[in-house]
């Protein structure tokens, strides 16, 4: 029997429904530290990248220099609200019950993130030692290192890879990384141009819930 593709999940916004609460750790840790402004607005300009370039995403956005020394108090203050707060995107649960086949996050998060938000909901026990963060790679999203740095561990040709992303930058890199991109937009942070950004990034499909997500799979060859 011919192996299953291995799918390559992003973890923010895809696996949990995270990017709200992580607006919202940004915007209060930049209160905190006098620099107003950095809204919701500003960080959905952000998603998908990781914690180094959305803090210089955002001086290029309102000029606010976060200072290097309490990069800390992002996580810290978004830890605090994952823990209270965080929840699975709705229907992952059940969707990951019935996946077949290798699979791994790669995400912009670093690895402590990843696993803190895996462990809250519920989700680690799905993906094991399989964590892989942009912290490990040279260039994060849209570069697409850490998707191809993920099928290496997987010992899987990139091209049988099937990547689940919510972001155009998360997209793009997949694509760069010659791997099936399926646009997700069921997370909580989604918008009216959500769907026709990923689109344009170069998913192959978007999906706007789990159910959708296994159709396409299934189309693939994939049994979800």
């Amino acid at each position: 029997m011919a192996r299953p593709r291995p799918i390559i999940f992003d973890c923010d916004g895809v696996l949990v429904d995270s990017e709200p609460l992580a607006a919202q750790a940004y915007e209060r840790v930049y209160d905190k530290h006098g620099m107003p402004g950095v809204n919701t607005s500003i960080i959905a300009q952000c998603i998908g990248m990781k914690q180094a370039d959305i803090i210089a995403k955002i001086r290029e956005l309102t000029g606010h220099q976060f200072p290097a020394a309490s990069d800390g108090d992002i996580w810290a203050e978004t830890k605090i609200l994952f823990s209270q707060e965080l929840k699975p995107t709705p229907g992952i649960t059940a969707f990951l019950q019935t996946l077949a086949g290798d699979r791994c996050v790669a995400s912009s998060s670093s690895v402590e993130r990843i696993n803190h938000s895996l462990a809250v909901t519920g989700l680690a026990g799905y993906f094991g030692d399989a964590i892989y963060s942009s912290s490990m790679v040279k260039n994060g999203k849209p570069a697409p290192d850490i998707f191809l740095f993920a099928a290496d561990k997987m010992d899987a040709n990139p091209a049988d890879c099937i990547v689940i992303e919510d972001s155009p930058f998360g997209i793009q890199g997949a694509v760069a990384a010659g791997m099936t991109a399926i646009g997700y937009t069921g997370g909580g942070h989604t918008y009216a141009e959500h769907s026709a950004r990923l689109t344009a990034a170069g998913a192959d499909f978007v999906c706007a819930d789990w159910h959708d997500v296994s159709r396409q799979l299934s189309r693939l060859g994939v049994p979800a």
